[in-house]
């Protein structure tokens, strides 16, 4: 589903964000992406989602090179990555609904569909009750959780969250990642950053880990037990 081949992303300046790194992650997976702050772990995910290009090696998303797709393709691409970020990125003068909606209507889904889904992913996050609110109402674990819902909505194969509950208590980040845990359930490809090492220990999943913008380990879920 994601595959990684010796790939180097290199800003403006000379820093490189990523070095040689190659990993290959199968559909329905569930992986964690730690590292310490500045390792490379945000570049990583916004070199999968086209928020920025590699300089050098192939990225590739199911059967897509993102090294060749052209600039005209890359919203295509993007309504097949479901993104979450830690500081939500919602709209605050806009309904819990309307930012919901947003990348439906991005792709010209019919209104009666649209108002089907987001209900029904607002539903799946516990927040069917909020759709009239606005974000500014709510607490920092329901903002996460309607990134979450606008992340889903559109059905995509893959979901990728960058530190999402970097800013939420204990109790609730374990909520998050039971959400997580029920989207892959049902098949959904999924990519998480954080550095939540007692969190992702619980979880037995793949960890692969970043230092200084390089992939230093790729454990195993049967290696995560116990912790890492």
């Amino acid at each position: 589903m994601i595959h990684f081949d010796n790939v180097t992303k290199r800003y403006p300046g000379g820093h490189e964000g990523l070095k040689n790194a190659s990993f290959h992650i199968e559909p329905g997976e569930m992986v964690f992406l730690t590292g310490h702050s500045g390792a490379g772990k945000s570049t990583l995910l916004k070199l999968i989602g086209l928020l920025e290009r590699s300089t050098r090696g192939q990225v590739r998303v199911a059967s897509r090179n993102l090294t060749r797709l052209k600039r005209r393709e890359t919203p295509y691409h993007r309504r097949e990555v479901g993104m979450i970020f830690q500081d939500h990125r919602l709209l605050y003068d806009r309904t819990v609904f309307d930012n919901v909606a947003i990348p439906l209507v991005v792709s010209g889904v019919g209104h009666l569909e649209t108002g089907r889904r987001v209900r029904a992913a607002l539903d799946k996050v516990g927040l069917l009750n909020k759709e009239k609110a606005y974000p500014i109402t709510l607490s920092g674990g329901e903002q996460q959780r309607v990134g979450i819902a606008r992340a889903v909505v559109s059905k995509p194969p893959v979901v990728l969250a960058d530190e999402p509950t970097g800013n939420l208590d204990p109790t609730l980040s374990r909520e998050i990642m039971q959400l997580f845990d029920q989207f892959n359930s049902v098949g959904v490809t999924l990519l998480i950053a954080t550095h939540d090492l007692a969190l992702i220990s619980r979880m037995n999943k793949r960890i692969l880990t970043l230092q200084n913008s390089r992939l230093i380990r790729d454990i195993a879920p049967e290696e995560t037990i116990g912790g890492n």
